[in-house]
């Protein structure tokens, strides 16, 4: 009587990377803050509004980024309604303001193109795979390697 081959066990399929539970959770706290941020924004003088943004809510703290010290001076004007409207937003107790003078960003996500991955790092990435041994992590490795050569393939 022979016996059956082993059953390999039931593999589901590979996630996406955005499924991966450090990446979801990273991405739904940064919808949160665009979320937040478009609403503690709208207010706001025109002037102003394309001059700061939300950079984080934490700790009982609002802190928000400015593009030079005099558009962070105006914004500190509007501290105590900005920190009344996260309150109400949020539910949070939020007690503390700060404003950080740093250079925005140009460009929205949508308007920005992305960059090709290149053929290194796609090397790189399924180097990456091999030496993976879970199988689900190995498939998120293989899929962006291969997004290289379909890009390689469409410039042909």
């Amino acid at each position: 009587m022979q016996s059956a081959p082993p059953r390999s066990p039931k593999r589901s399929p590979a996630k996406s990377i955005g499924e991966c539970s450090p990446v979801a959770a990273l991405t739904a706290r940064a919808r949160t803050l665009d979320a937040l941020d478009h609403k503690l924004r709208q207010p706001l003088p025109d002037s102003l509004r394309h001059q700061c943004q939300l950079a984080d809510i934490r700790a009982g703290r609002l802190v928000f980024l400015a593009s030079s010290s005099v558009w962070a001076a105006k914004l500190r004007m509007h501290q105590n309604a900005l920190l009344a409207d996260a309150r109400k937003i949020t539910g949070q107790t939020i007690g503390k303001f700060a404003v950080k003078v740093a250079p925005l960003p140009s460009l929205s996500p949508e308007q920005t193109r992305r960059k090709p991955l290149s053929h290194t790092a796609a090397e790189h990435l399924k180097a990456a795979a091999r030496s993976v041994a879970d199988p689900e992590l190995r498939a998120v490795y293989l899929r962006l390697a291969s997004l290289a050569d379909d890009f390689s393939s469409r410039r042909k």
